[in-house]
């Protein structure tokens, strides 16, 4: 997903959004272990994905604590 979008994206959504791709990155682990994953450069994309999520979370709440 592009970071536009996802700036886009209230933080309740945002988590909505990291926990689904936290089960995504469960079942293509799981895939790998009994050999089954075609595509192993999605995990490289999910991790990309949560990675961008939570600097935008983070970035909301550092402003967050510099407007109060």
């Amino acid at each position: 997903m592009k970071i536009k979008d996802l700036r886009n994206l209230t933080d309740t959504e945002l988590n909505q959004k990291m926990q689904e791709i936290y089960r995504k990155l469960l079942q293509l682990r799981s895939e790998i272990k009994i050999g089954k994953l075609q595509k192993p450069h999605e995990i490289a994309v999910n991790r990309s994905s949560i990675a961008r999520i939570k600097t935008i979370l983070n970035e909301r709440t550092k402003e967050k604590e510099a407007k109060s």
